[in-house]
């Protein structure tokens, strides 16, 4: 059977996270394999990859569209804004080379086994504020050099135990206070259901303040359709409620990754969505 391609008038852009599929291959080998499917590239951190060679691959396809923005720091201290401020300027210029528009963050920096650099569970009233000045200058960043910064919910109990402004709740409040096209959500679905759920209400809340939509089923983290959550009815609401923007699998394979991209591809495209509209008017 063929592969399953993303369909070019989809109603959403269709991206694979290149860390966590095709992981027996260099980066650039998985690169191009997700994008012959169709699909958009993201990556993390990009000071280990080849960046000429990303660059030189936009040409057969391969358009990186998310990427972490920053190598270290936190939004709270002030060696910790320094350093992420500095390092999200470096980013930057990373991504002015392979011309990523969108640069991913996190309330503190991840160490090893994505544990929090500064463990915070629970703000102050004082961090709030530090966190929203951080972001705002974050976001100016990102307007002079006309890209945009997307903050990321994450999961406490499974993932980042300890990890400050963790909930999607959380990143809204920041990014709101912000106001800035610059600096917008990326909402992770994965993590929202540990630690928040009602995802198709979550998304409606957070619709206006979205920059892109990052899944994975649970439990497992593997792609959608493994798992409780139904994609199915995710994807219609989201196309019912309007959006049009990024959708992008941030999730490991539980078989072969052509499998995986098979099950994604089909989960968000328009034929499968379609479907399920009409099963729900029956």
């Amino acid at each position: 059977m063929s592969p399953v391609t993303a369909p070019a008038d989809n109603a959403f852009t269709l991206a694979a996270c290149a860390e966590m599929i095709f992981t027996d291959l260099p980066f650039l080998d998985r690169a191009q394999r997700i994008a012959a499917r169709g699909l958009k590239v993201e990556m993390w951190d990009w000071t280990a990859k080849d960046l000429d060679a990303l660059a030189s691959a936009r040409a057969d396809g391969v358009e990186v569209v998310s990427m972490t923005g920053y190598i270290e720091g936190d939004l709270t201290t002030d060696d910790g804004t320094a350093r992420l401020l500095a390092t999200a300027e470096q980013s930057l210029a990373a991504a002015e080379r392979i011309d990523c528009p969108r640069l991913n963050v996190h309330g503190t920096g991840l160490g090893e086994g994505g544990i929090p650099v500064v463990a915070n569970e629970h703000p102050t009233p004082t961090d709030w504020l530090r966190a929203a000045d951080t972001l705002r200058l974050l976001a100016e960043l990102g307007r002079t050099a006309g890209r945009v910064f997307t903050l990321e919910n994450l999961n406490l109990p499974v993932d980042h135990p300890g990890c400050p402004f963790a909930l999607a709740r959380d990143t809204r409040a920041l990014v709101q206070a912000v106001d800035s096209p610059h600096l917008r959500m990326n909402l992770d679905l994965y993590h929202a259901q540990i630690g928040e759920g009602n995802l198709i209400e979550l998304c409606r809340a957070c619709r206006p303040w979205i920059g892109e939509i990052q899944v994975a089923d649970v439990p497992g983290r593997a792609q959608p359709g493994t798992g409780e959550i139904s994609y199915r009815a995710v994807a219609t609401a989201l196309r019912s409620m309007g959006y049009r923007g990024t959708v992008a699998m941030e999730a490991f394979a539980t078989g072969s990754s052509d499998d995986a991209l098979d099950d994604f591809i089909r989960t968000f495209s328009n034929e499968e969505i379609g479907r399920a509209s009409c099963r729900e008017r029956v």
